[in-house]
């Protein structure tokens, strides 16, 4: 199992560092903004951009950019969005409220997506299951910003239940801005109840028609005992590492949301650097290390979570 996580890990930092690395160098062909334009900040853009060796050839900046960054964890100062302030900073000072919005967002969907899919492998082929299906499919299939133009609509605009955008500030645990915050969660939720609906439904319903319940079933246990004592028990090994990747991995979908509800979070940070009229290299490079790693590192831990959860599977290993 060790030989196992250090081989995922080092293979995750080598597709991180190729990813990364293309990265750097496509965003090095845009144009870059003359430090004389940046007015009294021309002095400190300049002293930035001599560390991170902007004078230099592509090679030896990539070289710079690996040690100082990557390494060292010095991503230099925003040229564009944030003039002359720390991108770093900056990042930490925007990454509470994806956090908050995240988790808001698994704490509303795993019981319902659990609960669902619970329901709809008890009620296999009737009419309840058919229901549940249909409609997890159609949730599944349809991305979270279409969702989130519907829940403007509908409830902010019609019904006018919610704010279109969250409240302004930091302060997160307020009730006024936990109700700014529904319609994003909501929007980023209804893909993740689905596809831990049909994730949840398709394990359990494996489970149920296995011969060691039915074994416990003839023994005299009741349908109820069966699914809650051992039904319940062998389909969370595989159910549980997905709602760990989903937490992980839902910070990345969360990108477009934010820019929608006007979350301040890094969303709309990653968005902005990249479509501004000069891109915002520093933040740029910085968001894309981030938004790379969360997708890796949310595939890793699946994976690992597997032989820690379920002893009996042993990751790596080879057949006798």
């Amino acid at each position: 199992m060790g030989k196992y996580v250090v081989k995922r890990i080092i293979l995750m930092l080598f597709t991180f560092l190729i990813i990364i690395s293309i990265c750097f160098v496509l965003v090095k062909l845009l144009p870059s903004k003359p430090a004389q334009q940046f007015g009294k900040d021309m002095q400190l853009i300049e002293m930035r951009r001599e560390a991170l060796g902007y004078n230099k050839p592509l090679l030896e900046q990539y070289l710079i950019f690996v040690r100082r960054s990557l390494i060292g964890g010095d991503w230099g100062v925003s040229e564009v969005l944030y003039l002359g302030q720390d991108v770093w900073q900056k990042f930490m000072e925007k990454m509470p409220a994806t956090v908050v919005v995240n988790l808001y967002t698994m704490l509303f969907s795993v019981p319902l997506g659990l609960m669902f899919g619970i329901y709809a492998a008890l009620k296999k082929n009737k009419w309840q299951d058919h229901l549940i299906s249909t409609l997890v499919v159609v949730f599944v299939s349809v991305p979270s910003y279409v969702y989130a133009f519907l829940v403007q609509y509908f409830l902010c605009f019609k019904l006018k239940l919610f704010p279109f955008q969250m409240n302004a500030g930091y302060n997160f645990f307020t009730f006024s801005t936990f109700v700014s915050m529904v319609p994003a969660i909501l929007s980023l939720g209804f893909g993740t109840v689905a596809g831990l609906t049909r994730y949840t439904r398709a394990e359990l319903t494996e489970v149920l028609t296995s011969d060691f319940l039915l074994l416990a079933r003839t023994k005299g246990l009741t349908r109820a005992q069966t699914t809650v004592r051992h039904a319940m028990r062998n389909a969370m090994v595989p159910i549980f590492p997905m709602i760990l990747g989903e937490f992980i991995g839902i910070m990345g979908g969360s990108l477009i949301i934010e820019q929608i509800f006007g979350i301040p979070g890094v969303g709309p940070l990653y968005v902005a650097s990249i479509t501004a009229a000069t891109p915002d290299y520093n933040f740029f490079m910085l968001l894309s290390a981030f938004y790379t790693f969360i997708g890796l590192a949310s595939g890793i831990i699946v994976d690992i979570s597997y032989g820690f959860i379920d002893p009996r599977i042993r990751m790596g290993s080879k057949k006798a």
